[in-house]
């Protein structure tokens, strides 16, 4: 039955990974995302549906569970937060390569190296430019509440199972840990071990059949074979541009100024959007909800109709690169972001858009919370 539960972003993630019928969770502990790993022990999801959890000795060995399991068609999935999921990459080009379904979960906290535990949103690039090596991408979604956070894990294995191809939820410190209200959706029965091998007989490890046999791999010592292999996997990632783009837009039909951010900082950036309008200034927001594929053309077209884009991150500046590569020099493009694990307020927001992009920054800023503007 589907319930109302005040939770954690990091609960409500793992409730709603045991209620989207999920086979096996291989994880390892780290802070922000410690609570989905802590939740799925003490729920015992293996006496609720038979979902195996373990705790991994380490990032690596949970990835290449993750690999094993993913191998016979089976929903297996991780969590991390940044330094984990670094560990986690070859494990990531390797289930991309070998084109199999899983889903990773990226809590993410501020860094470079050990950081802070606080939120950041800093592995952008990391999410969308590969990460790992070879020619890969990852299909990448990026919740923006609670909610979010329990409902996009079905979204998530239904894309990796659609593609045969890992997809990536990234989140960051703060969604992973507010609290708020959260619509459970029903229990969903794991699949039967007769329904993987009809639906994933063709390619899966699931044992002797009639048919031959099935190898999981991700080499190919013919560059002939590889280049091939590359290629078919260039195809889905264009397939999931026309197929499986999502995105939001606020207030963006009359604006003149556009705010793009995503997740915890489109929640501040609508208020800030809010603000803006109460002043007068016609601002939207575009809040991509998978960061790839990217909203190219959403934003291109809003480029003909608005003065100035600013790009709102939890970061120095990384989705920005992608804001401005869409708009094609139509209009100015500029950054506002706070890192360190400082979260920016609405007001440093409308503050960054009136400087950086209404006044072209013709104005003289005040110092904010002992920091200027970024």
């Amino acid at each position: 039955m589907s319930e109302l539960k005040l939770m954690k972003g990091n609960e409500a993630l793992a409730e709603g990974a045991i209620r989207a019928g999920v086979d096996a969770y291989f994880g390892y502990p780290i802070t922000p995302q410690s609570e989905v790993i802590e939740y799925l022990m003490r729920e015992r999801p293996e006496e609720r549906t038979g979902m195996v959890v373990l705790q991994a000795e380490s990032e690596i060995a949970a990835i290449n569970m993750v690999y094993g399991a993913a191998s016979t068609g089976k929903r297996a999935m991780t969590s991390s937060s940044s330094p984990g999921i670094s560990l986690k990459l070859e494990g990531i080009s390797y289930l991309a390569g070998a084109e199999l379904p899983a889903v990773i979960v990226n809590v993410v906290r501020g860094g470079p190296g050990l950081g802070t535990i606080q939120p950041s949103q800093a592995d952008y690039f990391q999410s969308v430019k590969g990460g790992g090596h070879g020619d890969y991408k990852l299909y990448v979604l990026a919740p923006a509440s609670v909610q979010e956070m329990s409902d996009f894990v079905e979204d998530a294995f239904d894309i990796a199972f659609k593609y045969r191809a890992p997809v990536l939820i990234l989140s960051d410190g703060l969604i992973g840990q507010m609290m708020e209200k959260v619509v459970l959706k029903d229990q969903q029965e794991r699949r039967s071990d007769m329904e993987v091998i009809e639906s994933c007989g063709d390619w899966a490890t699931t044992g002797r059949t009639n048919r031959e046999r099935n190898i999981i791999t991700s080499l190919d010592l013919q560059s002939e074979k590889m280049e091939a292999r590359v290629h078919r996997l260039m195809k889905k990632y264009k397939q999931m541009e026309k197929e499986d783009l999502r995105y939001e837009k606020i207030n963006c039909e009359d604006a003149e100024y556009l705010v793009v951010a995503y997740g915890s900082s489109a929640r501040i950036a609508q208020k800030a959007i809010e603000l803006a309008r109460e002043k007068g200034i016609k601002a939207g927001l575009l809040r991509p909800i998978t960061l790839f594929p990217f909203p190219k053309q959403e934003l291109f077209d809003l480029a003909g109709q608005v003065k100035g884009i600013l790009s709102v991150e939890l970061s120095t500046g990384q989705m920005v690169e992608d804001v401005r590569l869409s708009v094609e020099h139509k209009v100015p493009v500029e950054h506002f972001g706070r890192t360190g694990g400082i979260i920016h307020t609405p007001e440093e927001i409308l503050e960054a858009l009136e400087q950086k992009i209404i006044n072209n920054g013709r104005i003289r800023h005040h110092k904010t919370r002992e920091s200027s503007i970024l």
